[in-house]
C-alpha cells in the first residue's frame, strides 16, 4: 500500500498531472472576451455615429423648413415691392395732375368769388356789410402763400354754405335803414330769402324790401305790421312759432 500511495503521489506531481489539470478553453474564452470587448466598443461608435446623423438629418430638415419659408417671404416681399414700385408710380402721376389741377383751381376759386359778390350785391340786402366783407377776406385770403390751395378752397366753400344756409332760416337782427335822406334805427326780420322786413324802433315805421325795384318800401297796412311784430318775437323765440302773413313782391314773368 505505501508503494502504490508513492506512485499516486508521484504522478500527481509530475509533469504529465500538470498538462492534465490546465483548461484548454481558456485562450478561446479570452479571444473571445477581447472580440465581444471589441464589438461592443464598434456598437457604440456606431450609435454615436446614429446618433449623429439623426442629428445632422433634423438639423437639415429643420434648415429645409426654414428655408422654404424664406422663399415664401422673399416671394411676398418681391411682390410687395412690385406693388409699391407701381404706388410710386401711380403716385408720381397723381403729383403731376395735382399740379396741373391746381394751378387751374385758383383762377376757379377767383371766379366763384367774384360769382359770390355779383350774387350779393343783387340778393335782398340783410347783412350787407358782414357779408361783403366776407368777400374781400376771401379775395385777400386767395393772395397769401403760406396757405395751401386745399385751405383756400374750403374757405371759400364754406362762404358759399353760409350764404346758403341763409335760405333756409329766419332771423331778427338790429342795424340803421337810411330811408328818405334819414338814418334810423330799426330792427330787421329776414325770412330765409323770401322777405326782408324792418320795424323803426319806435315801432311808427314799417316796411319791406322789394328786390324787384331794388329799394324800400313803406307799408301802412295793420295787418303786414302786426304780422312783423310777430315775425321779430317768433325770430327771437320769444313766442311758439306759427304761421304769419309777409309781404312778398309779385313773380315777374319769366322772359
Amino acid at each position: 500500500m505505501r508503494q502504490l500511495s508513492l506512485v499516486i503521489a508521484i504522478l500527481l506531481l509530475s509533469p504529465i498531472g500538470h498538462v492534465v489539470a490546465k483548461d484548454p478553453t481558456a485562450p478561446l474564452l479570452k479571444e473571445e472576451q477581447a472580440r465581444i470587448g471589441s464589438n461592443q466598443q464598434a456598437q457604440k461608435r456606431v450609435d454615436q455615429v446614429h446618433k449623429k446623423t439623426g442629428e445632422m438629418l433634423s438639423d437639415f430638415q429643420n434648415k429645409l423648413k426654414v428655408v422654404d419659408g424664406l422663399k415664401v417671404y422673399n416671394a411676398l416681399l418681391a411682390r410687395q415691392l412690385e406693388n409699391q414700385q407701381v404706388s410710386i408710380e401711380t403716385l408720381k402721376t397723381t403729383i403731376s395732375n395735382a399740379t396741373v389741377i391746381e394751378r387751374q383751381i385758383v383762377p376757379l376759386l377767383i371766379r366763384m368769388l367774384d360769382g359770390l359778390e355779383t350774387f350779393i350785391a343783387l340778393d335782398i340786402p340783410f347783412v350787407l356789410a358782414e357779408r361783403e366783407q366776407r368777400v374781400v377776406k376771401l379775395k385777400a385770403l386767395m393772395e397769401r402763400a403760406d396757405l395751401t390751395v386745399a385751405e383756400k378752397t374750403r374757405r371759400v366753400f364754406e362762404a358759399y354754405q353760409i350764404e346758403n344756409d341763409f335760405g333756409r332760416t329766419v332771423e331778427a337782427y338790429k342795424g340803421k335803414l337810411n330811408l328818405d335822406d334819414k338814418s334810423f334805427d330799426v330792427d330787421f326780420l329776414r325770412i330765409g330769402r323770401i322777405a326782408l322786413m324792418y320795424r323803426s324802433a319806435g315801432n311808427d315805421r314799417f316796411g319791406y324790401w322789394d328786390n324787384s325795384k331794388r329799394q324800400w318800401t313803406e307799408t301802412t297796412e295793420s295787418n303786414y305790421r302786426r304780422n312783423i311784430d310777430k315775425g321779430l318775437k317768433i325770430a327771437r323765440q320769444e313766442t311758439a312759432p306759427e304761421l304769419f302773413a309777409v309781404p312778398v313782391p309779385p313773380a315777374r314773368e319769366a322772359l
